[in-house]
């Protein structure tokens, strides 16, 4: 395993769920970390909780929806570091309404600007850096649903998700002579508070007793990063040990 102490990671979706554990893990491990989102307070409650733990972090405001805010906080943290490490695209967005029967008009596309088009953007804006260095490990949140089709994730979300991992296999394609690694890490459930938002058996009694914790994960991203940088794990799938996966879309859709 590699030494991370002082590299510079940047972690979208920072404030809760897998993103502020992945955030805490990488700042144990001694990155430089900062956390980015929407909202100003679950934000600074990671920096604060990593901070106190002896870790450095900072946040930047940004809504992945938002194209020009995603380079402004690339350009931001360029300005302050000079360079980004470990890119971790872990903000993502669903909607309750998220079936083919119940999808408003401009729904689908909100799904995929936020879940592809932002990430593909903030990915854009650190590859000219990584590739300066020779250096660099962009890791993408994928899913389950990416992997293996599911009724709950909806049409939006799980088309999103698959093409996070053919974006991450084009990265290690065409950047991987640049020193460059891409990983797509696809989670079955995961207790957390956008799993929250699922509706059809998403709060179900003792579901999130048996689900992957978001601390699972974040530490399954922080080896990840620790990896000689001669070594890529292309595609990673985490699930529970008992798997609700593998029968509930059965059971919700019939």
């Amino acid at each position: 395993m590699r030494r991370i102490k002082g590299i510079v990671s940047w972690v979208s979706g920072g404030g809760t769920g897998i993103g502020q554990s992945a955030a805490i893990e990488l700042a144990k491990a001694g990155a430089t970390v900062i956390v980015s989102g929407r909202r100003q307070e679950p934000l600074e409650k990671t920096v604060d909780a990593i901070i106190a733990a002896g870790g450095a972090a900072e946040f930047e405001l940004m809504d992945l929806a938002d194209k020009q805010q995603c380079y402004r906080a690339a350009a931001n943290i360029m300005a302050r570091h000079g360079k980004v490490d470990v890119l971790v695209n872990n903000a993502a967005t669903n909607i309750p309404t998220r079936h083919w029967h119940s999808m408003e008009d401009g729904d689908f596309e909100h799904v995929i600007n936020v879940n592809v088009n932002g990430i593909y953007h903030c990915t854009n804006a650190v590859l000219p850096t990584m590739r300066e260095n020779r250096d660099g490990l962009i890791i993408n949140i994928a899913s389950w649903a990416a992997v293996h089709n599911t009724y709950l994730s909806g049409a939006a979300y799980s088309t999103s998700k698959a093409a996070l991992r053919t974006l991450t296999d084009t990265l290690n394609m065409e950047e991987g002579h640049h020193g460059i690694r891409a990983t797509a890490i696809s989670p079955a459930e995961v207790a957390t508070p956008f799993a929250q938002q699922r509706s059809g058996g998403g709060a179900a009694k003792g579901a999130f007793d048996i689900a992957l914790q978001p601390e699972d994960v974040g530490e399954t991203i922080a080896f990840v990063a620790q990896l000689p940088v001669r070594a890529c794990i292309n595609d990673l799938i985490i699930s529970p040990s008992n798997n609700r996966w593998y029968t509930l879309a059965r059971s919700v859709s019939n």
